[in-house]
């Protein structure tokens, strides 16, 4: 694998420095003074070597410290260059900054000490506050640069993981208002169901028996319900419409359906069932209504107004009952709907299915339990035939700690 190819910045950087100790080495100006062991031109060593690390400082910060100690350790040989040592300032710098997050704990502490050793050993070998000032540039060459990376890695590191909790922050925010379309969108898709279903599953009967059955009379009564359901279904889609479409509060919201008018629900069938053969009937079992909170009141009347329309559309006749009553010591409210099960003679509205899965959205969404399906005629009630009955069931919990929920 290539590796990867050094900033321009670094290589002008490394360039500069060793053009510049290469100036100060022509014009006499060295760092160290008296006789050395080795020619002047041996200072240029050990700046040609921390000038080459420098260029990779970023990919091998711990190879270009450890290399460069070495060299400032050579140089101090020679007639010494000032450039050698602001390179390897650098060098422990880079170290800091781009090393590994351990390193970067690591080197200020070792290079705190060493500063400290150093200034002591100088202390105690010259004996006077030279020693001190020698100290203070050891410190400078090594503790200065390694605290300063230390001080901007902390910086780079806290706006990186602000930057991360700022995309976490906003990644939920997104996933939260997608999980909020999605529930509104579901819910506006059940109240349009329920709102409509009934009365378009009326206009259909009532519109193919008026086409199949040759009687003034007949077309007549048949016309009058389409009307009734066409108006009913049209103020409701006006309701629902405006209030979709009212964001300021300045029009008052019609008020939502509640089991209080069920026994009108249940009549209107009760009249939209004739021509079917079906008869339509409301047990309330309950000992004392008391009022429920406004979902569950709402779902349990939008269940009920899916299951009669249901019924209308494939029951076969017979007897439909619906039965509210208490369960749970009064936790909970019980919502039954029975009616014969078979498709039976006459006209029939086709169904989507959309109507079970949006009374079993309703339920499970309260904390409650719906079921749909064919049982005995036992199970179904005293009227039913054996093994002909279609039942919905929804259990809705009604206690205080749903009503707080839902409040």
């Amino acid at each position: 694998m290539t590796p990867p190819r050094p900033p321009r910045s670094d290589v002008v950087l490394a360039a500069t420095g060793f053009l510049g100790g290469l100036l100060l080495w022509a014009l006499g100006l060295h760092s160290q003074g008296g006789p050395r062991p080795v020619p002047p031109w041996v200072a240029l060593v050990p700046l040609a070597v921390v000038c080459l690390l420098q260029v990779n400082r970023r990919t091998m910060p711990r190879t270009g410290l450890a290399v460069g100690a070495l060299a400032m350790v050579a140089d101090r040989f020679t007639v010494g260059n000032l450039a050698t040592v602001l390179v390897f300032t650098d060098l422990v710098y880079a170290a800091v900054v781009y090393g590994s997050p351990a390193a970067a704990r690591r080197i200020p502490v070792v290079s705190g000490l060493a500063t400290v050793a150093a200034t002591v050993t100088f202390l105690a070998w010259l004996r006077s506050p030279v020693g001190l000032l020698f100290g203070v540039l050891f410190g400078l060459v090594t503790f200065g640069p390694a605290a300063t990376g230390a001080v901007l890695r902390d910086h780079r590191d806290a706006a990186e993981a602000a930057r991360l909790r700022a995309e976490q922050t906003a990644l939920l925010a997104e996933m939260d208002r997608a999980q909020a379309v999605s529930a509104e969108r579901a819910r506006m898709a059940r109240e349009l169901h329920d709102m409509v279903a009934n009365h378009l599953s009326a206009i259909a009967i009532h519109s193919t028996a008026a086409l199949s059955l040759d009687s003034p009379e007949t077309s007549r009564d048949a016309l009058g319900v389409i009307r009734e359901n066409s108006v009913a279904g049209l103020a409701e889609m006006r309701r629902l419409i405006g209030l979709l479409r009212d964001s300021g509060g300045d029009r008052e919201p019609a008020a939502a359906p509640t089991l209080a008018g069920l026994a009108a629900l249940v009549e209107g069938f009760r009249t939209h069932g004739t021509a079917s053969g079906l008869a339509f009937a409301l047990e309330d079992r309950r000992d004392a209504p008391v009022p429920l909170p406004a979902p569950v009141d709402l779902a349990a009347y939008r269940i009920v107004q899916e299951s009669l329309t249901n019924a209308l559309k494939h029951a076969r006749p017979g007897r439909v009952r619906v039965v509210l009553e208490h369960t749970g010591g009064g936790r909970a409210l019980a919502v039954t709907v029975t009616s014969p099960d078979g498709r039976g003679p006459g006209p029939r509205a086709p169904g989507s299915g959309a109507g079970l899965v949006g009374m079993r959205e309703r339920a499970v969404l309260l904390g409650g339990t719906f079921e749909a399906g064919p049982v005995a005629g036992a199970d179904a009630g005293a009227d039913a035939s054996p093994g002909k009955a279609w039942r919905v069931r929804a259990v809705l919990p009604v206690d205080d700690d749903d009503k707080e929920r839902s409040a």
